[in-house]
């Protein structure tokens, strides 16, 4: 099996670019190329799967046990011919300052795959040998099967550096990247713009791949791919046959709430769900017969004005709550079940009002981490007491309109106990994002829950 991780030295040194455009690149040689990314990431996927035509999968060592991660690495690469992995961060930032715990490097041992580290030389030229022998010093079992070289300025400059780190270390430098402003992708306030918004056009796909089929050593890379040492799977998270479907699940998709793993969605239809995918920016009712609600994250704020004008979505979301339909929502979804977003320009906007919340951006504030939650009731998708992972990242701030009248989710246990969420009946709303992964029951009792509704709904009917 052929597997690659693209990793950094830090952050923003090109890693999304560069592994986009390898996968296209790879893609375009008639492999078939699976897509991953390391860590709790929304928005670099859906370059990936630009480049590719496949779904991008999230491999989070934090969130999911090893076995789930080996398991879901394995499952994505039947039929496939290589995997190309985009890390986190930088190569070593994790969870932890003294081991690799939910690092890039965790993640490239536990898949026995070799990394490519992309180095920015924009500002050095002998300095990223040092930089390179440092990063190849400090885990001897991580295995650094070449180096990518971005913010390359002319042949000299080239020359330098790649004769620099050959020299010093012995890895071999096996693509560039020219300082190119047009082959930089868009970025706001979380980071890229995910790709449903169409933040770049097919032209700059093109010219990023001609460039990296030009200045990247492709048949090395590939020769590097094939030292990949994969472990094999034991099954943990999906059923060994695939359960008949037996509830429906209303998903929110479209550029106001884009946020899923595809992994998330693939254990629901594993285990009995079919996704319907639905717009509460541009359709005006649920569709006929879906026994439950899933609203992920993404951007509401931006789109807070088409959001509130859509009155009849908004109302059928009420009264599916009103009903005691199971809704789980998770951060951007929770601010649409809110009374109202207050958005980047100050403007207030109408949202469901399921929940006596309202969130404003326009005064932002980062949270940002890990997190591991206990629930304080049974709901949607925990039991109560039940301890999972999960990710935190959002610039809104949420006020409660009545006192905290309704009864939170959760209690984060590693932030001093502080409460999170909300839940109340069968619907569950919080700023906590989950791989469904993260214990292996939480796509079965979703789907339970909408199947139990389901039930009650023929019964009183």
């Amino acid at each position: 099996m052929k597997a690659i991780v693209i990793a950094g030295t830090v952050s923003g040194v090109g890693k999304t670019t560069i592994a986009t455009g390898l996968m296209g690149a790879l893609s375009r040689r008639m492999l078939k190329v699976q897509p991953f990314k390391a860590g709790p990431d929304y928005i670099d996927p859906t370059y990936h799967t630009w480049a590719t035509g496949v779904p991008s999968r999230n491999l989070d060592t934090w969130m999911l046990s090893h076995q789930a991660v080996v398991e879901l690495f394995n499952r994505a690469m039947t039929g496939k011919d290589i995997a190309v992995i985009e890390g986190v961060m930088g190569l070593y930032d994790g969870r932890s300052s003294t081991n690799d715990e939910a690092s890039t490097a965790e993640l490239a041992k536990l898949l026995g795959a070799p990394v490519l580290l992309v180095v920015d030389c924009q500002k050095g030229a002998r300095s990223v040998a040092a930089m390179v022998a440092g990063y190849k010093a400090f885990d001897p079992l991580l295995r650094l099967g070449g180096v990518i070289l971005n913010g390359i300025g002319s042949e000299a400059h080239l020359k330098f550096c790649q004769e620099a780190i050959e020299h010093y270390t012995g890895v071999k430098v096996l693509g560039y990247l020219p300082r190119r402003d047009d082959l930089r992708l868009p970025e706001r306030h979380l980071g890229l713009i995910p790709t449903v918004e169409g933040p770049a056009s097919q032209d700059f796909l093109d010219n990023l791949i001609a460039q990296i089929e030009t200045t990247f050593n492709i048949p090395e890379i590939l020769r590097v791919a094939l030292q990949a040492a994969v472990p094999e799977a034991v099954s943990v998270l999906f059923p060994p046959v695939k359960k008949s479907t037996v509830v429906s699940i209303a998903v929110a998709r479209d550029k106001a709430f884009s946020f899923y793993y595809q992994d998330s969605l693939d254990l629901l239809e594993a285990w009995g769900a079919e996704i319907v995918p639905f717009s509460p920016l541009q359709d005006t009712s649920l569709t006929q017969g879906v026994s439950g609600i899933y609203i992920g994250g993404g951007f509401p704020e931006l789109y807070a004005e088409q959001l509130a004008a859509n009155i009849p979505m908004k109302s059928a979301i009420m009264e599916a709550g009103r009903q005691e339909m199971p809704v789980y929502a998770e951060c951007g979804g929770l601010m649409y079940l809110g009374e109202s977003i207050r958005d980047l320009k100050g403007n207030e906007h109408s949202m469901v009002g399921v929940l006596p919340v309202s969130t404003c951006i326009d005064k932002p504030r980062l949270n940002l981490g890990y997190r591991t939650v206990q629930a304080l009731a049974d709901g949607p998708v925990l039991r109560q007491g039940e301890v999972a992972r999960g990710h935190e990242f959002h610039w809104s701030v949420l006020h409660e309109s009545f006192g905290g009248r309704t009864p939170n989710a959760y209690r984060i246990t590693d932030r001093d106990g502080r409460i999170e969420g909300f839940q109340q009946g069968n619907l569950l709303a919080s700023y906590i994002h989950f791989h469904l992964g993260t214990l292996p029951t939480m796509a079965a009792r979703l789907i339970g829950c909408c199947s139990k509704f389901q039930e009650s709904e023929k019964s009183s009917s």
